[in-house]
């Protein structure tokens, strides 16, 4: 019986250390900084949960705030690609009560992704 318990724990061991290589996240035991969800980062939920009050963030509409550029016209004054640098840093232009923001790389990657997505197609 012991012998297989020692079998069972090297099985157990040898899955483990050839896991650990693989890419996957390590995880600990009752760690309460688990994180289960890997769902990817949207553009749009980024927009409208951190833009939306201020800009029209789609094809269509005005935006709610009157000097807050529709999302649809960025291209018209910037240059999409140049927006990441303002992203990361710490944007503190477009309308004058805006609030500055910082996003990290993969935010920055899915919000100019989803700004471009809904540039007005005469425009680039």
């Amino acid at each position: 019986m012991q012998a297989k318990f020692n079998l069972m724990g090297a099985l157990m061991f040898a899955l483990s250390a050839g896991l650990s290589g693989c890419g996957l996240p390590a995880v600990e035991t009752g760690s309460p900084d688990v994180v289960l969800d890997t769902k990817p980062i949207s553009g749009l939920e980024i927009a409208n949960t951190q833009c939306a009050v201020c800009h029209a963030i789609g094809r269509k509409g005005a935006s709610p705030h009157s000097d807050a550029l529709e999302f649809r016209n960025f291209s018209k004054f910037y240059p999409i690609e140049h927006l990441g640098e303002a992203l990361a840093e710490g944007i503190a232009v477009g309308h004058p009560d805006m609030p500055v923001f910082q996003f990290d790389p993969a935010e920055i990657d899915a919000l100019i992704a989803y700004i471009e997505a809904v540039q007005d197609p005469r425009e680039t």
